[in-house]
């Protein structure tokens, strides 16, 4: 009887602080996602971030990339993941290209993508494992393309808010077709009856196909104004000039 009761007590409490860490850990993810809330929308406005004011004003910069490093997201909802890493990858962008400001844009700083490592989530991730093998690889979602801003100016605009959990998937929607009814962005010619496209298109032909039988189709699925199945699709040269005011 008292081995029983001694194993009854020993489950009570591990499911009390399984709980408990449970709620912290959505308590922590929460204030994250608050506080990225605040800096996007102190500093990033009609797709633009003020890298100067950032510069003068870091510790709130500062205070994200901490967060960023110590989040535990073991046992979160893929939600909540999801929406983590896309509020991850954008402050570190800001927090590489701050570092540096003034630069002309990311390309010009040595490793940017590829070899600088940040501490996130306890582990140590470029800006290209976040991007690949944190959301591409897992969620295979062709939208987190016009969320994942690279600090250029051939990026889809950065939101002036964060990726929360509960509406992430309504938010890549909404993002989406910003981008893609974005006369900047997506460039019809009656003329020659043609459609100029990003080169993310290109880049990431694979993902936008993975569901759609042509990059026409895809673009059509969020344009308000359909483009014509005659349309031949080509590539304008990506803009690698900082995405500053």
């Amino acid at each position: 009887m008292i081995q029983l009761l001694s194993k009854q007590l020993l489950v009570a409490l591990a499911l009390g602080w399984s709980q408990s860490g449970a709620l912290a850990q959505a308590s922590m993810l929460q204030q994250f996602t608050k506080d990225t809330q605040a800096f996007l929308a102190r500093y990033a406005s009609q797709g633009s971030v003020d890298y100067a004011l950032i510069k003068k004003q870091d510790q709130k910069l500062l205070a994200l990339v901490e967060q960023i490093a110590k989040m535990p997201l073991a046992g979160s909802k893929s939600e909540e993941k999801k929406s983590f890493y896309l509020n991850a990858y954008n402050i570190l962008v800001i927090k590489g290209i701050t570092d540096k400001y003034p630069i002309e844009g990311p390309l010009k700083i040595p490793g940017f993508f590829d070899q600088i490592r940040h501490e996130v989530g306890g582990e140590k991730l470029t800006l290209n494992e976040i991007e690949n093998e944190r959301i591409r690889q897992v969620y295979k979602d062709a939208r987190i393309h016009f969320a994942l801003v690279c600090a250029a100016r051939g990026c889809p605009k950065i939101r002036s808010e964060a990726y929360w959990p509960q509406r992430v998937e309504a938010q890549l929607e909404e993002q989406t077709k910003q981008a893609l009814n974005d006369p900047h962005f997506i460039k019809p010619e009656v003329a020659t009856k043609k459609v100029l496209v990003s080169e993310i298109f290109k880049w990431y032909e694979a993902d936008f196909l993975a569901e759609n039988a042509s990059i026409l189709a895809y673009l059509n699925r969020y344009r308000t104004q359909k483009l014509p199945a005659t349309y031949q699709v080509d590539y304008y040269t990506y803009d690698w000039k900082l995405n500053s005011k």
